[in-house]
């Protein structure tokens, strides 16, 4: 039996999130510039997203570009953007054919005005489509997104449109960036670090999560199936023992 095969289509995770690491170790182990790698990553991508659509999960969100990114080597982060446009156009008819929506989430604004204007025409195109939501956490951190929500509601609070005692978990998923998608069930990094970088750390309360030393070039749909059969064989607790369970 293939490894699709044995992914039961009932225990998908709902909202599968990516932590997409390692383009640059394996440029590096090929003797290549950093760029050639996240070129590659592109390849991985492009499996991840149809594998996913094919098989029905519902969300996908990617790590894309994180806010400390942009500290990298100027053209590295040029040759970044400029990949982002050309992916954004290549990969439209992909959304297209397999029915995907594109989202966006992040401090968008700091991204260059091509790569802003790309991103939003996609998103434009592509929002009435229904298989699956796609979403790229670009220029996005999640310790920025919470301090962001703090303070929007300070603001709320002081001029009274709502009160700090009917603030709760609900009033604050409705000012996050995600705020239009589930709790993150399952969260996926490549390249066998064991960490989550700043990355949906709110939506991750109760993710499972599974880490791989396979780089991210090297990431197949074949890596996505066994990251998932691993995610079924699990027990989801959220909080509750295995008697309470049964």
């Amino acid at each position: 039996m293939s490894l699709k095969d044995q992914i039961n289509k009932e225990k998908l995770p709902a909202h599968l999130a990516i932590i997409m690491d390692g383009n640059g170790r394996w440029a590096k182990k090929q003797g290549l510039m950093r760029v050639v790698g996240h070129e590659n990553g592109t390849k991985s991508v492009r499996q991840t997203v149809e594998a996913s659509a094919e098989l029905g999960i519902k969300h996908l969100t990617l790590y894309a570009f994180s806010t400390e990114n942009w500290n990298r080597p100027k053209l590295e982060v040029q040759t970044l953007m400029k990949l982002l446009v050309k992916s954004l156009k290549k990969e439209l008819k992909t959304f297209e054919d397999n029915n995907i929506k594109l989202c966006a989430i992040g401090n968008l604004n700091d991204l260059p005005q091509k790569a802003h204007k790309e991103l939003l025409d996609v998103i434009e195109k592509t929002k009435n489509n229904t298989n699956m939501t796609l979403t790229l956490a670009l220029s996005y951190g999640s310790r920025e997104e919470i301090v962001n929500v703090i303070k929007e509601l300070s603001v709320k609070v002081k001029n009274n449109i709502i009160s700090s005692e009917t603030i709760d978990e609900s009033i604050i998923n409705k000012h996050l960036y995600t705020q239009n998608l589930p709790d993150v069930d399952l969260l996926i990094r490549t390249s066998g670090e064991q960490r989550i970088s700043n990355f949906l750390l709110w939506q991750i309360a109760y993710a499972e999560l599974y880490f791989t030393d396979i780089l991210w070039p090297d990431f197949t749909k074949e890596n996505l199936y066994e990251a998932l059969i691993n995610y079924q064989n699990r027990e989801r607790r959220f909080g509750k023992t295995s008697e309470q369970l049964t």
